[in-house]
């Protein structure tokens, strides 16, 4: 297996973080943050020109055709900069599932056959209702069922939907019938039996606890089990990526922080203690990437296992804390602070962490599954 970039992929990852450096630095995203929405739509269209929304996509379905390794490119690079727009939540859990089920019969024959379209081109947000309080990505643990009368009706309520409170459109997991086999609907989040309760994650994005009371639906796709997973398993693959390229910037700020600052007369880089520390980051650091990579190629050669996927979501929550509490040791007081992004990129390792399970309830799954 090769666990390079190509050339083709580098210049990818190059251009993004480019872009993100000169139009998404520290100051720029904390205010993006701050607004209302939490997000820039400014960005998001520059994202759409450049190419990232379609990139997952088949070119059948009006995308760029881009593999996991693509999204692993990009992904890093997001999680450097502390990206707010909704990539994950709208493009790769809404836009996968809608393009994954695009290919069926009920997806051509209900409302949702142009919501793909839309997402792809940048003029709607999705977001994917799946969580019940949980806080695995289980589907067995969906409970929520829809009812079928004249129409399919859905009553229940869905946690933690990242990017729920701004989505055009709502992708829901849920079964057909109490106890049924899992489906795909769509929702418009502005119709009736519909209540929203936006709040802020802790690094700072946005999702929604979700409420359905007799909600019309439209089916996406039935006997969605197979294709739930699937999407969930990119996604993870894509919050392990941005938690990695996260870890990274702990580790280069800290490491300039500790050549520069200086007691006793010194740079506390030159203190044993500190010294190991960095050591010790550095090396957490090599575990986390090397296992995302090695990672994407078995999934990339579709020789990954359940296994493979919860060593990894397992070792970076666990691996990305321990960065996270020694960047912020090491920069003493100040790494608390908000005016510090030190505790921003902690924030977001946890946030991601704690989505679709978190670091313990994988590595438990990897001892169930040895």
């Amino acid at each position: 297996m090769d666990f390079t970039f190509t050339g083709e992929q580098q210049m990818l990852r190059d251009s993004v973080s480019g872009f993100l450096t000169k139009n998404y630095d520290f100051d720029q995203r904390n205010a993006i943050v701050s607004s209302d929405p939490g997000w820039s739509r400014d960005i998001w269209n520059q994202l759409a020109e450049l190419g990232l929304l379609m990139l997952p996509f088949s070119e059948q379905q009006g995308g760029l055709g881009g593999s996991v390794t693509e999204l692993v490119s990009i992904a890093e690079p997001f999680g450097a900069h502390l990206l707010a727009e909704p990539y994950i939540s709208s493009v790769l859990l809404a836009g996968a599932a809608l393009g994954r089920a695009s290919l069926g019969k009920a997806a051509q024959d209900s409302a949702a056959a142009g919501w793909l379209e839309k997402i792809i081109a940048g003029e709607a947000i999705g977001a994917f209702a799946y969580e019940e309080g949980r806080g695995t990505p289980d589907p067995s643990q969906i409970a929520m069922f829809a009812d079928e009368g004249t129409g399919f009706t859905l009553t229940g309520t869905k946690n933690m939907v990242l990017g729920g409170g701004g989505a055009d459109i709502l992708i829901v997991a849920t079964r057909m019938g109490e106890g049924g086999p899992l489906n795909l609907f769509c929702v418009d989040p502005s119709s009736s039996g519909v209540t929203m309760a936006e709040f802020a994650t802790i690094d700072g994005r946005r999702a929604a606890n979700v409420t359905f009371s007799s909600a019309k639906a439209d089916l996406v796709l039935d006997d969605a089990g197979d294709v739930i997973t699937a999407v969930l398993n990119t996604a993870l693959l894509a919050i392990c990526a941005e938690s990695v390229g996260a870890m990274g910037a702990l580790l280069k700020q800290t490491s300039d922080y500790a050549a520069t600052r200086k007691q006793f007369g010194v740079a506390i880089g030159s203190f044993q203690v500190i010294a190991h520390r960095l050591a010790d980051m550095k090396i957490a650091y090599s575990k986390a990437r090397a296992t995302l990579l090695y990672t994407t190629a078995l999934i990339e050669a579709g020789q990954a296992s359940p296994k493979d996927i919860a060593i990894l979501k397992g070792q970076t929550g666990k691996l990305g804390r321990e960065i996270g509490e020694a960047a912020i040791q090491t920069h003493g007081g100040v790494g608390m602070t908000d005016e510090l992004a030190v505790g921003h990129f902690h924030k977001r390792i946890l946030a991601n962490d704690a989505l679709f399970g978190s670091c313990e309830y994988h590595l438990r799954k990897v001892g169930a599954l040895a």
